[in-house]
């Protein structure tokens, strides 16, 4: 997912989409401890899509303060 995606997103959407993505987290995570994982570059993949949505939240946050 890239950055210009994301930013394309509605805020209800970016809310909804950081909680799929911690989901899909959590299940590559359980994935992952029992070995079933075939690609463990996927969770820095998901870690880095939560990072992106989280920071568009957050920056909109920001100019709706100032």
């Amino acid at each position: 997912m890239k950055a210009s995606n994301v930013r394309e997103l509605s805020n209800a959407e970016l809310a909804a989409k950081l909680a799929d993505l911690k989901k899909e987290l959590f299940n590559l995570r359980l994935s992952h401890a029992t070995g079933q994982l075939n690609n463990p570059l996927q969770l820095n993949s998901v870690k880095k899509d939560i990072a992106r949505v989280k920071t568009v939240l957050r920056e909109r946050e920001q100019e709706s303060r100032a």
